[in-house]
């Protein structure tokens, strides 16, 4: 369904190109929940825009190929981009305000969507987009069709936007942290269309998050990210199992169920590195305890366990208990 190859992505500065993300590699098949993990700057929302080429200059993707159904994305005009946007690739942003207009009533911005890419009566479309609203527990979807974004609550505004971007049921769903406005018993709900949705439809699914307790049940695979690389891919159970990288063993170690009840929270020290100011061979070398001046050269990501992991000293014990 989705393959992308060595996806680099750079911002023009007045001192010279920046990279935000470097070297992403990732596969993904029909009906594959894949969970893209990582702290705040890590990189996971420019690789959901750039998968969907959504960057506005000076951001742009400088190398790598975006390979959707064999179609190389980078080389689609912007008429073929627009023709697959929001429906066979659709994008759930956490800000739901990124979706929606709050001047247009959410009936007649649903509607378009559906005009956009199919030719269908108004009924029908109205139909399906009072459906969509259902399927992600609005009540009383055939009157809030009518209402104004303003009038939702801001969790209601972000079903809304959830409900847009399965309205075309897509092959590939890129979903940026969209559940963290939600309540818990909302968030479940979510999860499970989606995961309904994989299941039945084969969409595919790549889960922004920080928060791994939620692609715990969600995601088959987990690609780890940290300064704008991935550092560890494998299998959901693996790496929380037994975490290799230093970074995803910390992710882990800081989750409340590891730490003792009453205890400090375990956390990982320091901070990520700017973009700017990254440091020299593996950037979370200022942070890591296992680092040695091998960590001076950048390591590469290799095959290790039946995963990818790029570290020159891998976690030889497991997950914290």
């Amino acid at each position: 369904m989705l393959e992308i190859k060595g996806l680099k992505t750079e911002v023009a500065t007045e001192q010279g190109n920046v990279t935000l993300i470097d070297d992403i590699n990732i596969s993904l098949a029909a009906g594959e929940v894949m969970g893209l993990v990582g702290e705040s700057g890590s990189g996971k929302s420019v690789t959901g825009l750039s998968i969907m080429g959504l960057l506005d200059r000076p951001v742009e993707v400088t190398s790598g190929k975006i390979l959707f159904k064999g179609r190389d994305l980078r080389s689609a005009s912007q008429k073929e981009l627009q023709s697959i946007r929001g429906n066979r690739i659709a994008m759930i942003f956490q800000d739901p305000m990124s979706t929606l207009n709050p001047v247009l009533r959410i009936d007649t911005q649903m509607m378009e969507v559906v005009h956009a890419h199919q030719s269908v009566s108004k009924q029908i479309a109205r139909e399906r987009a009072r459906d969509a609203l259902g399927m992600v527990g609005i009540p009383s979807p055939e009157e809030r069709l009518s209402a104004y974004p303003h009038q939702f609550s801001g969790g209601m505004r972000q079903r809304v936007a959830i409900a847009i971007a399965l309205l075309m049921s897509p092959d590939l769903i890129i979903a940026d942290e969209p559940t963290t406005a939600l309540d818990v018993t909302i968030q479940a709900q979510i999860l499970s269309i989606v995961q309904k949705l994989a299941r039945e439809k084969g969409t595919a699914l790549i889960w922004v998050t920080h928060d791994l307790s939620v692609v715990a049940g969600l995601a088959e695979r987990l690609s780890v990210m940290y300064a704008g690389r991935i550092v560890e891919q494998g299998s959901t159970a693996d790496l929380l199992r037994r975490p290799l990288h230093p970074y995803t063993n910390g992710l882990i170690a800081s989750l409340p169920a590891h730490n003792q009840r009453g205890a400090r929270l375990r956390q990982i020290s320091g901070t990520t590195p700017s973009v700017a100011n990254m440091p020299k061979g593996c950037a979370f070398r200022p942070r890591c305890s296992s680092a040695t001046d091998i960590c001076l050269n950048p390591p590469a990501l290799e095959g290790v366990e039946g995963r990818l992991l790029r570290c020159f000293h891998p976690v030889m014990k497991g997950a914290p208990s």
